[in-house]
């Protein structure tokens, strides 16, 4: 039987250790075994370190790339050289004292000085071992734990062997997860495919709308320009007849009383019709009565109502309006369109008067003046145009009538229907 219990990747056991002390998990013989105690605080360099040990530093502590770039220094390499070669010449190299063996330790030395100082502490091999497990457990810091480990003055042969065991394990468990990573990255992959496929298609119908959007916007500024222009343009014609405004107040310095004299000629026109017609109607009375005389009978009195003047509508037939202007007196400010078309649709022409609640009471004269006919409405008219209507109604003889209730319905009670406008009575008149 060979004297060496089984053989370990890149050497064996001594020949003197026995199968039971394989293992370090024995308790017996690691207290049996004292720790191997530091003699010396020298660190030892990269190639002072076993050569089996050299191909796990040179794969776990560089990576390709950064290990081409330093042999870059010392060797050329022809730039199709696969990692492999790379890694094998850099092994080789450090097996001795050689310039690449120095460039590489010392790159080892500023890379992980913040660990090789931590594990300076360590003054045995049993607490450095216990540090390299801890590492290890964690899984944090490998490689700087494996190079602070391995050139410690306290790291023994057996801690060694220890140490090369795990990063074997390890670098399997690697290969295992980069298999499981691949087949993940694999699904990744073709995930990611299909999303880049998507995000294509949503960004050519992004473009498509944005260009969309951008031809509306360009089209919605040019009719921004377009509508400021045409606004300039009234801006400039409204100045144009403003100053021409302007110029003729100063042409006509006395436009206003000039103004007031015209609205004076015209309310005196309009009495003077009104007491055209007072005249005429009272020539007709005068007639009347003189044929009444000459008849030996009393003349026939209009009914008056208790106020003398007006007469109530509730006691009164519908009066025909059909070609005649009936002016409203007073009235809910709602309720004129509904008068307007209520004498139009029966074939009169129809003014209005507020009653002085907001028009002036100078120009109900001219309207009385003009019209046929007045209706007045008692609840939405002041005290001085009642008196004012009452007034000039009696002097110019002009038919009125007296709306106790305002509102639609009283109207179409006061006035006749547009196809019965010739049974209607005629209009009373006011007498003095």
């Amino acid at each position: 039987m060979t004297a060496h219990p089984f053989h370990v990747v890149g050497g064996s056991f001594p020949a003197q250790s026995q199968p039971a002390e394989i293992f370090a998990g024995n308790p017996r013989h690691q207290a049996a075994e004292p720790p191997t105690v530091i003699k010396g605080s020298r660190r030892r360099k990269l190639w002072e370190i076993p050569h089996k040990y050299h191909c796990p530093v040179i794969g776990v502590c560089f990576d390709v790339d950064g290990l081409r770039a330093l042999m870059s220094k010392v060797m050329h390499f022809p730039r199709e050289t696969s990692d492999f070669v790379l890694h094998t010449t850099a092994v080789g190299a450090c097996e001795e004292r050689s310039q690449l063996a120095h460039i590489l330790h010392k790159h080892l030395e500023r890379r992980f000085a913040l660990t090789i100082r931590r594990f300076a502490a360590a003054r045995d091999s049993t607490a450095l071992a216990e540090l390299w497990r801890e590492e290890a457990r964690r899984g944090a810091e490998i490689p700087a734990t494996l190079w602070a480990c391995w050139t410690h003055p306290a790291c023994d042969a057996r801690l060694e062997q220890q140490i090369y065991g795990d990063i074997h394990m390890i670098q399997h468990q690697v290969g295992s997860g980069s298999r499981a990573d691949l087949a993940t990255l694999k699904s990744l992959r073709a995930d990611n495919e299909q999303l880049r496929r998507q995000l294509d298609a949503a960004c050519r119908d992004n473009e498509s709308l944005r260009a969309e959007k951008s031809r509306e916007t360009r089209a919605l500024g040019q009719r921004i320009v377009d509508l400021r222009a045409d606004l300039a343009g009234k801006e400039v014609r409204c100045a144009s007849v403003s100053a021409q405004l302007d110029l003729m107040r100063e042409t006509l310095p006395d436009l206003k009383d000039r103004q007031a004299l015209a609205r004076r000629a015209n309310d005196a026109e309009a009495r003077a019709s009104a007491l055209t017609a007072h005249a005429a109607t009272l020539e007709d009375e005068i007639s009347r009565l003189k044929r009444a005389l000459d008849q030996n009978s009393p003349p026939a009195l209009p009914n008056d109502d208790e106020n003398g003047h007006f007469l109530d509508v509730d006691r009164n037939r519908p009066v025909n309006v059909a070609g005649k202007c009936v002016l409203c007196v007073g009235g809910r400010s709602g309720a004129v369109d509904a008068f307007r078309a209520a004498i139009e649709q029966r074939g009169g022409r129809f003014l209005h008067h507020d009653g002085g609640l907001e028009e002036s009471l100078h120009r109900i004269d001219g309207a009385l003046a003009a019209a046929d006919l007045v209706i007045c409405q008692s609840g939405c008219i002041s005290h001085n145009a009642y008196w004012r209507v009452k007034e000039q109604c009696k002097r110019t003889g002009k038919p009125c009538l007296f709306m106790k209730r305002g509102g639609v319905s009283g109207l179409s009670r006061l006035i006749a229907p547009s196809e019965g406008n010739e049974a209607a009575e005629p209009l009373p008149v006011v007498k003095n």
